[in-house]
Order: C-alpha cells, then structure tokens, then sequence
C-alpha cells in the first residue's frame, strides 16, 4: 500500500513542526509539502534543524497542491484557516483541521464542500489524546448530572475566545443537554458577564494570564458534592502528534465532516 501523502500548512509553526518531524518518521507517511509564507522557497528540514526532511516549502495552497498531497493538515491561523480547507477540499485532498476559531457557520459550509467533492474532514480542537479523554468523561457525567461550567484557560496573547479545545467540548455537551441554570441570566443580580458567556447550553468563562498554554476544567456539582475534570496542557507540543498522525490515517476514511478526535477512535 502506498504512503499516504501530506502538505502540512503552518509547517514552521508551534504544532506544525512537532508534527512535521512525526510525519517524516512515521514508515507508512510521506511528508510531501509544507506552506509557510515567511519560509517560502526552502526545504522544511532545513528550516526546523532536522537532516532528512526534503518538503519544500511553499508560500501559497495553490502552490501546494500541485504536490498531490492526499491530506492536506491545516495548522495556521483562524482568518485563514477556512479558504485553506476549502481549497484543499476542491483541489482533491481530505483535510484534518487543527487550527481552532472556525464558527459553526464556517463548519457547515466546509461540510457541504466536503460532500460535494466527495473527500472527509476531521477537525479536531486538540489532537492531545488526554483532552480526548476528559471530552468523552465530561460527555458521561452531563449524562447524570446536569449542573456544569466551564473555565477555559490560555495564553495571554491567544486571540481566540473559547480556545478550539472547549468549543468542542461545549458542542459535544450540547447532544447530551443543556446545563441547569438554578438563576436564569435575566435574573442575576449585577453584571450578568460575571456569570461568563452562554455557549451551546453551557456557561464558559475564559481566563487568559500568562503562565498558561491550554488548560480546561469541566465542573459537575451536585448537593453536597462536585466533580471537576482537569486537563493541562505542557509546554511542548509532542502531546499533540500521535493525536493528529491518528487524525491523518482516518480522514480518508471519511466522506464530510467529523468533529473530535473520538469521533474516529474506539472506546
């Protein structure tokens, strides 16, 4: 069986050259094409230090997909992420979606795409397989208690409001249902932002301090009892890559979009 052949756009990055290197030494990937604007018209491995990464790097997806890459990584910023995976859609790849601050709207056009031209996107708010781990336990625990919130914590410069990571969370507990409010926001005394934002049926209250890079608490409480599920994240980003190489082998499997990485893991 052939190699499964991969353009990583925002290869230089953060998660991009962690995963770039994993690609590389993975015996059944071929890393063919990265895209990075400020590095345009190098070699990958040249740029990230490591002997044996021969990609070039381009400047544009267009550029990119001449290479034929079969799945098309998109790991660069949210006001550019959606005509990437788009063009990557429509010039013949399936997609894996890493960067976060795409809306609903945004993933409802992609799906469309994504079944007209008959290719698979798996979008994933953190490839870390023990964020996967706490979406699923938080998904059990809505299922029984039906009081929750949500603190996202991140970076002081990350722009982005709730980070990728809750997003996702809040949708997949927006299938289970909607949290217990006791007090209706209309009813709350004083400023109602105190009580944070309202999203998919879950409140959400987003700190964003330095010291941290992506940190979730999903809070259950109960009379006289409480659950709090806590992932943190280090300050690498090797957590992300098996995740994402998981991502990489199943999206050609797909036809559309599938959001989570437990969407195509087995519990």
């Amino acid at each position: 069986m052939a190699n499964i052949r991969i353009c990583v756009a925002g290869a230089t990055g953060w998660a991009g050259s962690a995963l770039s290197k994993g690609i590389f030494e993975a015996p059944d990937l071929e890393l063919v094409a990265g895209i990075s604007r400020s590095h345009a018209g190098k070699i990958l491995g040249d740029v990230l230090g490591f002997q044996g990464i021969t990609a070039p790097i381009f400047g544009t997806v267009p550029e990119a997909l001449e290479t034929k890459p079969d799945v098309f990584v998109e790991y660069t910023k949210p006001n550019s992420a959606k005509s990437h995976v788009l063009s990557a859609l429509r010039g013949g790849a399936h997609v894996v979606v890493g960067t976060s601050g795409l809306s609903d709207n945004d993933y409802r056009e992609i799906d469309e795409v994504a079944k007209e031209v008959h290719r698979g996107v798996l979008a994933v708010g953190n490839f870390a397989l023990t964020a996967v781990l706490l979406q699923k336990f938080a998904e059990i625990a809505a299922k029984y208690i039906p009081h929750w919130e949500i603190i996202d914590y991140a970076h002081s410069d990350k722009r982005d409001v709730p980070s990728g990571t809750v997003l996702q969370l809040a949708n997949r507990l927006s299938q289970v249902r909607e949290s217990q409010l006791d007090i209706p926001l209309g009813e709350v005394q004083g400023p109602k932002e105190s009580r944070g934002a309202r999203l998919l049926g879950s409140q959400v209250h987003s700190v964003r301090l330095p010291g941290y890079v992506i940190s979730v608490d999903a809070i259950f409480g109960m009379p006289d009892q409480k659950l709090i599920l806590r992932y943190e994240s280090g300050t690498s980003a090797e957590p992300y890559v098996n995740g994402a190489l998981l991502a990489i082998r199943k999206v050609g499997t797909l036809v559309g979009l599938r959001r989570g990485l437990e969407s195509v893991m087995e519990f």
